[in-house]
């Protein structure tokens, strides 16, 4: 299978160790780099450690369950796409994972073929988003204010 856009770097989160490990030789096994967690503490230190375009994110886990770690991503990590992937979908949690920045919503099982098409996608939309930032970054004559503020747009959109 020939992607759209080569090696984008993964982080699957799941507390079932089982399913992270099996997603984890798919995808690999489809070209893409895998970081796995199996809880959303350990999630954001990969992301602090070192460079992922996309996680991949279950929505009921223990502890941090996955909208709080949502939430944290997309504050400390704002151009990070994140796709929630949960086995428990519901429409009101749906609705409030992509409220909270989420790029799409996935009901478990879902084909890889699907999920591979979501990760294109998403990473579509980051660089994307990475570029309208740099090009505000870049434009002379912005006063700082409204340069945070158009980069605010940029990233909330």
């Amino acid at each position: 299978m020939t992607r759209s856009i080569p090696n984008i770097s993964l982080l699957v989160v799941d507390d079932e160790r089982e399913f992270i490990e099996i997603m984890a030789q798919r995808l690999n096994k489809r070209g893409f780099p895998v970081i796995t967690a199996t809880e959303g503490a350990t999630a954001l230190q990969h992301l602090e450690e070192g460079a992922v375009d996309i996680v991949i994110l279950d929505v009921a886990m223990p502890g941090m369950g996955g909208i709080e770690t949502l939430n944290a991503i997309k504050k400390r990590h704002p151009l990070i796409e994140v796709i929630m992937l949960t086995g428990q979908a519901t429409v009101t949690t749906a609705v409030e994972a992509i409220k909270q920045g989420a790029f799409n919503y996935l009901k478990k099982p879902c084909e890889i073929d699907d999920l591979i098409a979501q990760v294109e996608s998403a990473m579509k939309r980051r660089l994307g988003r990475q570029a309208k930032v740099l090009e505000v970054r870049m434009t002379p004559y912005l006063a700082p204010e409204k340069r945070r503020e158009m980069i605010a747009a940029i990233l909330n959109d």
